[in-house]
């Protein structure tokens, strides 16, 4: 390989409407949001960006809201589970502060070296909270809403579930660098990188799943991390030369990226660290205004005329007056 990932970079859902949306993830989880703009390839619909204080790779979980969006079915095909990664002991604060917005978390997992929490977002997303005894290091983001003491540090892992498991984990291993570190049953987890949070892969064999519906509550594609473009591009024509059907390289103003599908039909993204959230707005004002690349802003008044009107609570810049 020339090139191999140092783990996930994003995970990008269908969602309905974006106020709800952005409620749960600011208020509920304690995200940021980082980056308001719209969808590039349809741009009458938000783009919208959760992730640590300036949206680092590794913490971002990304949304198309798309209003009265019919609802999907999780099943084979997709990453069916997003987790992030949360402090030791944390589960009990997370379960008491679901229930006081009327969200119904459910613990999934006790073992001494996992402990899980299931939420569902408004649309259906399977979110998990998971805290080990493994340390993460990553600075969180220290909203109103939850304090830094107990919030998320990033991406954890997450779930692709198959029919048949064997070709996308080879997949996996021979084409994005990753490793097997451990198996139980039907689930085998894959590791990039040092193995930390945020580098995980858990890909579930199940035949008989019901094929994954991509719509409102699902995942649209999963991302992983490449440092920049120069090493994308090297990428990409090994994975073409491997036989692989891999976009062109597609800039998303913040990142570039390419796509393919794995045998087991989950949509993968290879997306770059660089360029960052930042280059268009200053770090204390990530959020606030809608955003669009440059090929978008002669469009910018019908755009905003399309988009449904959304408030942003003040916790997501507290360091900006009113």
């Amino acid at each position: 390989m020339t090139a191999t990932t140092e783990g996930l970079h994003h995970v990008t859902a269908i969602a309905g409407d974006p106020q709800k949306n952005i409620d749960f993830y600011i208020t509920g989880l304690g995200l940021r949001l980082v980056k308001k703009t719209v969808n590039f390839d349809d741009p009458g619909t938000y783009h919208l960006y959760y992730g640590d204080e300036a949206g680092r790779p590794g913490t971002l979980m990304t949304f198309f809201p798309w209003r009265g969006v019919p609802g999907g079915r999780i099943g084979a095909g997709q990453s069916t589970s997003t987790a992030f990664s949360v402090p030791a002991g944390s589960l009990g604060w997370w379960t008491e502060h679901f229930a006081q917005i009327g969200v119904e978390g459910r613990i999934t997992s006790t073992s001494s070296d996992e402990e899980r929490l299931l939420v569902t977002d408004p649309d259906g997303l399977q979110i998990e909270l998971v805290a080990t005894n493994v340390d993460d290091p990553r600075d969180p983001w220290d909203s109103a809403s939850v304090p830094a003491e107990y919030a998320i540090r990033g991406q954890h892992s997450s779930v692709l579930t198959v029919r048949d498991s064997a070709k996308t984990i080879e997949l996996m291993v021979n084409d994005l660098g990753m490793r097997v570190v451990d198996e139980q049953g039907n689930r085998t987890r894959l590791a990039a990188g040092s193995g930390a949070p945020g580098t995980l892969v858990d890909v579930v064999a199940s035949g008989l799943a019901a094929q994954g519906l991509t719509a409102g509550g699902t995942v649209h594609h999963i991302a992983f991390r490449v440092p920049d473009q120069e090493t994308q591009e090297a990428w990409r024509q090994e994975l073409v030369s491997r036989g692989h059907q891999v976009t062109q390289i597609m800039d998303r103003q913040y990142f570039t990226s390419i796509y393919f599908r794995e045998p087991g039909g989950v949509l993968f993204e290879i997306a770059t660290d660089t360029p960052g959230f930042d280059i268009d707005e200053p770090l204390l004002e990530l959020g606030r205004s809608l955003k669009l690349p440059p090929w978008l802003e002669p469009s910018r008044e019908a755009i905003e005329n399309a988009v449904a009107p959304i408030r942003i609570p003040d916790e997501n810049n507290p360091g900006v007056a009113a």
